[in-house]
């Protein structure tokens, strides 16, 4: 829409279930999570996957979210002809300082509807990561507080594992 003069293409919004949401200035805090978070998996997946930070990603004709970071499936284009679907992600990574309820309540029950097989909550305020797996039915049928943050593994990818201790 930008590119067609519909929307001004510096706008900071994304498409979510056909609905426009701008999107809140990023903070300090929360540039620090993303940047921290995009290094350590940039480090640590090396060639396994792409890691695509603050990009957008096609959810069928009604949506595409920007999450914070995405674990892709490596691709050798570095996805140039199109942006990637719910069969191109791994992981999805939202980090929510002012965005929590947004992204708990409208942007979850999306990725789980396309069945995007993980998601990281990182809740700044309370400095806790929460990961949802298994969507089944529009909903994630597994959800925890990682605990031991030195030691925190990818479902999709196993033998991964990352010391997330300097998040908080």
């Amino acid at each position: 829409m930008g590119e067609t003069g519909v929307l001004d293409p510096e706008a900071r919004c994304e498409l979510i279930e056909g609905e426009l949401f701008d999107m809140s200035p990023i903070g300090p805090p929360h540039s620090s999570k993303v940047n921290r978070l995009n290094r350590l998996f940039s480090r640590t997946i090396s060639d396994q996957a792409i890691v695509s930070a603050q990009n957008p990603t096609v959810l069928g004709d009604l949506s595409a979210p920007q999450p914070d970071l995405a674990l892709l499936r490596w691709r050798q284009d570095f996805y140039e002809q199109a942006h990637p679907g719910p069969e191109d992600i791994l992981v999805l990574v939202e980090v929510a300082d002012s965005t929590l309820a947004h992204d708990r309540d409208r942007k979850l029950p999306l990725y789980a509807h396309f069945a995007i097989p993980e998601v990281w909550l990182v809740d700044v305020a309370n400095k806790a990561l929460i990961v949802h797996r298994d969507p089944e039915n529009g909903a994630y049928r597994t959800r925890f507080q990682v605990r031991d943050l030195s030691c925190v593994g990818i479902a999709t990818l196993p033998g991964i594992e990352l010391d997330l201790r300097s998040l908080f």
